[in-house]
């Protein structure tokens, strides 16, 4: 992929590109081709300036400040593309074909309904029902497993949140399997949203919630403690304070780590940097996520490839966070352990071919 030119040797991502790979923290907005783009804004006259180009508007550019304010700002380009429902159908679609071609078994992934349905007006149910429809064609097509996480954010109406949260608990017999806090952590609480969340644990539903990445580890403590969070998005900031590592170790949580991502919002400076070794040794229960492939310009197997080479992850390390994604998954028991079954024959029948 783009990101990783000239940083990782083509030889080198291939090794991983052949793994088979459990993805839980993938955002459906954060998943358009730019191909894709490019037909919409033809189809429905959307029209930009030669320079920006479409390109630098909705992916990370080598040349631009890495920060979550420069990072967001993609989004806000992307939002004026989901202009129909055949439009939001067909990103869904791609999105899982996408995922399906880096070797992804199972994929869990988010979308937010209040963001694809604002443009138009589209009720959020129709939303909701497009993405599970394109969703389940999308995934027998392509033969993999995925399930669907709704979500919403902490900076909008919690009432909007609550509806979102029904929506998910009327369709989890379509693949709804949780549901994501995410946004603006750094300046609003995740106070207003404990109703909706409990309502949303009440009817059945995991929780995973970011935190710990634009703001401090108290959130990470909010997120296990108060607003009992089954994994945590991101969490890198958890080990600035090790009460919280410590607790989060104990519970076993989750963190669902986004390498790449980390470093174009800032959260980290240098990729060197990145925490994951630091969480793996003090016993965090760290998986490998993506967040936003197109705009961070990777694939998974590019999240591989910087685990090992770069940040020093032994490759068997490597296939025991593949194998705790699968344990982290919403799937219930018996499909998690035919996730486990599959990996296994996979990964042995891959070692045997080295």
């Amino acid at each position: 992929m783009g990101w990783y030119k000239n940083r990782i040797s083509t030889s080198k991502l291939n090794i991983y590109r052949v793994y088979p790979k459990v993805e839980l923290h993938r955002h459906l907005e954060g998943s358009l081709r730019l191909s894709t783009l490019q037909d919409v804004a033809r189809d429905h006259g959307i029209t930009f300036p030669l320079s920006p180009t479409l390109r630098s508007l909705v992916q990370m550019q080598k040349d631009e400040p890495l920060s979550f304010n420069v990072f967001l700002s993609k989004f806000q380009t992307l939002r004026l593309f989901y202009r129909s429902p055949k439009v939001i159908q067909r990103i869904t679609r791609e999105a899982i074909e996408d995922a399906a071609a880096d070797g992804i078994l199972y994929l869990e992934l988010r979308f937010t309904p209040v963001a694809l349905a604002r443009l138009q007006g589209f009720q959020l149910a129709e939303v909701v029902d497009w993405v599970c429809g394109a969703a389940d064609e999308a995934s027998r097509a392509a033969g993999i497993t995925t399930r669907l996480i709704v979500s919403m954010n902490r900076h909008e109406d919690p009432a909007l949140g609550a509806e979102v949260v029904e929506l998910a608990l009327a369709n989890r017999s379509r693949g709804i399997v949780g549901v994501d806090l995410a946004g603006n952590e750094a300046e609003f609480s995740a106070d207003p949203f404990i109703p909706v969340l409990r309502r949303a644990r009440e009817g059945g539903l995991k929780l995973t919630v970011h935190a710990g990445e634009w703001n401090g580890p108290e959130n990470v403590r909010q997120a296990i403690d108060v607003l009992a969070a089954d994994r945590i998005g991101h969490g890198v900031r958890v080990m600035e304070d090790p009460r919280v590592v410590e607790l989060a170790a104990e519970r076993g949580i989750p963190f669902e780590v986004c390498l790449t991502s980390n470093y174009q919002t800032g959260v980290i400076p240098a990729l060197s940097d990145h925490p994951l070794m630091r969480m793996l040794k003090a016993g965090l229960n760290v998986i490998l996520g993506t967040d936003d492939p197109s705009i961070s310009q990777i694939v998974l197997s590019d999240e591989y490839a910087l685990a090992v080479e770069e940040l020093g992850l032994h490759p068997d390390a490597l296939v025991e966070r593949i194998f705790a994604a699968a344990r982290a998954s919403f799937l219930p028991p018996d499909e998690k352990d035919a996730l486990i079954n599959t990996l296994q024959k996979r990964l042995a029948a891959l070692s045997a071919q080295v």
